[in-house]
C-alpha cells in the first residue's frame, strides 16, 4: 500500500514539472552550481521580470539568490517591469523592491541602456528574463543594450538561458533603417533562437560596440530541451499573452497593432481575436475594455468588434499574413487601412511588405522577397545554436 501511494505521489509531482520528449526542462536560473560560483564575493546587478522564476515552487531568482547569500545591490526592470504588471508601452518607474528592499531601475521609458553611473557599483551582471522568440517583443532589444553597456564598462555578464516557446525562423529581415526598439538587430520576425544563443549571435557578429570581444559572456544552457520540441511557459510572459495560442499568433497578430483591428487587448483573451467595430468582419463579437492585469486604456474600448475568434484555431505555424492579407481586403480601404504605416514598417523591420500588400500581391509573392534574406540568416544561425 506505501509503495503504492509513493507512485501515485511521485507521478502528481511529475506532471506538475514542465516536460516533453519525456524529460524534465531544466532552466538555466536553476543550475545553480553552473554560475554561483562566479558570482561569490562579487556585486551583483540582475535584469529579470516575473518570469524570472526557480524551481517548482517558483520562487524569484532575486529571492534566491540573496538566500544562498549572493550580493544583489541592484535590480534593473525591462518593460511592463519588475513584476510584469505595467501595460505595453507604460513607462516603468524607479524604486525599491517591497519585499527585499533592494533598487529597482527600470530599463523601460527613457532610460533603455544602464548608464555607467548605474553600473559603477556593480562586478557582474546577470540576465534572466523569459523571451517569446519574436523580434518585436522588447526583452530582447533590452539584453542588448545590456550587452553594450557591459562591453563598454568592463563587465561581466551572465545570460540565464530559456527556451523558445514559438521556435520558428520565418519573416523579413530588419534593414538599418527601420530599427528601433521593436528590432534593434537583423533578425527576421522570428528569430528561431533562444536568449542566450541570441547572445551568443550579437556577440560572435559584432553587433555590439565595442566589439564583441570585448564583452565577458557566460550562458549557462537550458537541459532538457532542443530545437523543435514544444515547450509552454509556467507564468506569462507579459500582460497581454495569457497562454500558449496567444504566443503562437502573436508575431502573426502585431501587424494589426499599425491599423484600427483589435488583437483583443482589454478582453481576457488578447492576441487570440481579432476585430472592428463593423460587422462585415466576421461574426464574432467582443467589446475591449478597461481591465486590470492585461490593458488599462485597449483600443475600441467600450465597442463591440465584430471578426475572429482564433482561440480553438490550428494557429498557423510560424509568421503569416494570412491574417492581415484577409482583413485588409475585406476593409476595401487600400493605403487608409494602415492608420500607422510608419509602425507597421518598424514591425516588419522594412517597407517592402506594406508596399507589397498595396499592390495586391498574395502571401506566396510577399514571402518570395524575404526567401535569400532568411535562407542566409538560417545559416548564420548555426553558428550560434546550442540545443
Amino acid at each position: 500500500m506505501q509503495v503504492r501511494t509513493l507512485l501515485i505521489l511521485f507521478a502528481l509531482s511529475a506532471s506538475l514539472l514542465p516536460v516533453f520528449g519525456g524529460g524534465k526542462v531544466v532552466v538555466g536560473a536553476e543550475r545553480m552550481e553552473e554560475y554561483l560560483p562566479a558570482l561569490t564575493g562579487k556585486r551583483v546587478g540582475i535584469i529579470v521580470n516575473h518570469t524570472s522564476l526557480v524551481g517548482e515552487g517558483g520562487t524569484h531568482l532575486l529571492d534566491t539568490l540573496l538566500r544562498r547569500d549572493v550580493r544583489v545591490v541592484k535590480v534593473f526592470a525591462p518593460e511592463h517591469g519588475f513584476r510584469g504588471e505595467a501595460d505595453a508601452g507604460e513607462t516603468v518607474s524607479n524604486g525599491r523592491d517591497s519585499r527585499t528592499g533592494t533598487p529597482i531601475v527600470s530599463l523601460y521609458g527613457k532610460n533603455k541602456k544602464p548608464t555607467p553611473e548605474q553600473l559603477k557599483d556593480i562586478d557582474a551582471v546577470v540576465f534572466d528574463v523569459q523571451d517569446v522568440g519574436a523580434r518585436f517583443y522588447t526583452y530582447i532589444s533590452t539584453m542588448f543594450y545590456v550587452m553594450e553597456a557591459c562591453a563598454e564598462n568592463g563587465k561581466e555578464l551572465i545570460v540565464l538561458d530559456r527556451p523558445n516557446p514559438c521556435d520558428y525562423v520565418d519573416g523579413p529581415i530588419l534593414r538599418p533603417a527601420y530599427r528601433s526598439f521593436v528590432g534593434m538587430l537583423p533578425l527576421p520576425v522570428l528569430h528561431g533562437c533562444t536568449v542566450g544563443e541570441l547572445a551568443r549571435m550579437i556577440q560572435g557578429e559584432g553587433w555590439i560596440k565595442p566589439t564583441g570581444d570585448s564583452l565577458r559572456l557566460t550562458v549557462i544552457p537550458v537541459e532538457g530541451w532542443r530545437h523543435g520540441e514544444p515547450y509552454e511557459l509556467p507564468v506569462k510572459p507579459s500582460p497581454n499573452l495569457p497562454n500558449a495560442q496567444s504566443i503562437r499568433l502573436y508575431a502573426s497578430l502585431c501587424p494589426f497593432e499599425a491599423t484600427r483591428v483589435s488583437v483583443g487587448r482589454g478582453t481576457t483573451f488578447p492576441f487570440q481575436v481579432i476585430g472592428t467595430p463593423d460587422k462585415k468582419f466576421g461574426g464574432f463579437a467582443f467589446t475591449p475594455q478597461s481591465l486590470p492585469g492585461y490593458d488599462k486604456n485597449p483600443l475600441h474600448k467600450g465597442v463591440t468588434c465584430y471578426g475572429e475568434d482564433l482561440r480553438d484555431s490550428v494557429a498557423a505555424k510560424g509568421f503569416s499574413l494570412r491574417y492581415f492579407l484577409r482583413f485588409y481586403r475585406l476593409s476595401g480601404q487600400g493605403e487608409a487601412f494602415f492608420s500607422r504605416p510608419r509602425w507597421f514598417d518598424l514591425l516588419m523591420g522594412t517597407d517592402t511588405v506594406r508596399k507589397a500588400i498595396l499592390s495586391g500581391a498574395t502571401e506566396e509573392e510577399i514571402r518570395l522577397t524575404w526567401r535569400d534574406e532568411l535562407n542566409a540568416y538560417r545559416k548564420m544561425r548555426e553558428r550560434y545554436l546550442l540545443y
